[in-house]
């Protein structure tokens, strides 16, 4: 959805916003909305996972590989490939998105019987 307008640019205190919005919700009512400014767009910089603030996202996935191979395809750079977790309850990986956002790959790992 393409969001623009006397509203947009109140919420923002920006004039003349264009911003793309993705939302996601699942059925318990949770949501993400994914944002993607067409203007008035600030830069892009990488922070570090230890900085102070909003370090990263994480999403859970069904299949970490299959992720992993899909993205990296694309371009997205990785820290490294998906590590199994200590505990050996998950499989992990971080990556960057086209604006140096980190994100954090999960797959919960089924016990071994």
């Amino acid at each position: 959805m393409l969001e623009e307008g006397e509203y947009i640019d109140s919420l923002s205190r920006l004039k003349k916003i264009r911003v793309k919005t993705v939302k996601m919700s699942a059925d318990e009512g949770s949501l993400i909305e994914l944002l993607c400014y067409e203007s008035n767009a600030g830069k892009s910089f990488a922070r570090k996972i230890c900085d102070k603030g909003y370090s990263h996202v994480a999403f859970t996935v069904e299949n970490i590989d299959y992720e992993y191979g899909r993205l990296k395809k694309m371009g997205i750079k990785f820290n490294c490939t998906p590590l199994v977790s200590p505990d050996k309850k998950a499989k992990v990986v971080f990556c960057r998105d086209p604006e140096g956002n980190l994100i954090e790959l999960v797959e919960e790992l089924k016990p071994q019987s």
